[in-house]
């Protein structure tokens, strides 16, 4: 339930970031160890007259984990998990595994019998794992109340939330709409990349979507690269007057910033691109173009390969 303030709209607006603080780390992590017992299952502290499991063996847990995720934050002293001193260095994406660990592994606690000589409770799971659905919704809500622009999915894994994105929940629709099988694989690796958290994804989501936007080419044999950006841009006017120059225009842009930043080429004489948020907007501006070619290029591709000559 919100409170006063958020209802009568006196809040003012939390900045979102994909910057994990070190508070944002401690909430994340409290939700993680909410659910300790769920894990019990994988890594069972036995009970002392060995009827069962007890608990979680974190010493178990700890020794697998210094493998799967060798950079989570532990302290320094004594190697547990914890969360990082005030600024201390961390490894945030790390913390984003260990929620995915979390996510992938939780299983539902059947029954609980309380045992009375040892003082603690004896678990049974089942074959289920519903309870990842409260714990999706608790790691969720820790991401909007602080406004970290992630998000752990159904498929229990974390993806980025960007703002003003083009993307949406029907995003894979617009691979599937083109027949090309190269330019297909090469929108669907893209956009896998661009929701990933880390920086190095989205500069090779930009670089995967602008070798799709070339791929385009190949649905006209024979005509000369430099004469494709007319082509298409015949095609996507659609007959309508007027239009032609916007899209022969957008699509000179793209090739331009596609030779002249670091997306497909990287030398000296390329424009480095250092703010991750420019990435987000060259990907949603050439998937947008793409977007909308493959709504068109099924209908039109026979028809141009089968022109003796070109109307331009």
């Amino acid at each position: 339930m919100s409170l006063y303030t958020e209802r009568h709209g006196m809040r003012t607006p939390i900045e979102k970031t994909p910057t994990i603080s070190i508070d944002m780390y401690l909430l994340l992590l409290d939700c993680c160890e909410k659910y300790h017992e769920n894990l019990a299952w994988k890594y069972p502290d036995e009970c002392p007259d060995g009827r069962g499991c007890c608990g979680l063996n974190f010493r178990k847990m700890d020794v697998e984990l210094k493998f799967r995720i060798p950079n989570l934050y532990r302290n320094e002293h004594s190697g547990a998990i914890t969360s990082p001193r005030e600024n201390g260095e961390f490894d945030q994406y790390a913390l984003l595994d260990y929620i995915e660990f979390f996510a992938q592994n939780i299983a539902d606690i059947s029954r609980r019998t309380f045992h009375s000589y040892f003082c603690h409770d004896d678990l049974s799971f089942a074959d289920t794992t519903e309870v990842f659905y409260d714990f999706r919704k608790d790691i969720n809500e820790i991401f909007k109340m602080t406004g970290l622009l992630y998000s752990l999915t159904e498929e229990k894994i974390i993806e980025r939330v960007t703002d003003n994105d083009v993307l949406t929940a029907n995003s894979n629709k617009i691979s599937l709409e083109t027949a090309d099988k190269s330019t297909r694989e090469l929108i669907e690796e893209a956009i896998v990349l661009f929701r990933q958290p880390r920086p190095q994804d989205q500069q090779k989501a930009v670089e995967k979507i602008w070798d799709a936007l070339e791929s385009l080419k190949t649905h006209f044999p024979g005509i000369e690269k430099k004469r494709f950006d007319d082509k298409l841009a015949n095609i996507l006017a659609n007959g309508q007057n007027g239009i032609e120059p916007v899209f022969k225009k957008e699509l000179s842009e793209l090739g331009n910033i596609g030779n002249n930043y670091s997306i497909r080429h990287f030398n000296n004489t390329q424009i480095e691109i250092t703010d991750t948020r420019h990435y987000d907007y060259f990907f949603n501006r050439c998937l947008s173009l793409i977007a909308l070619a493959v709504k068109y290029l099924p209908q039109k591709v026979d028809v141009a390969v089968e022109e003796e000559e070109l109307p331009f």
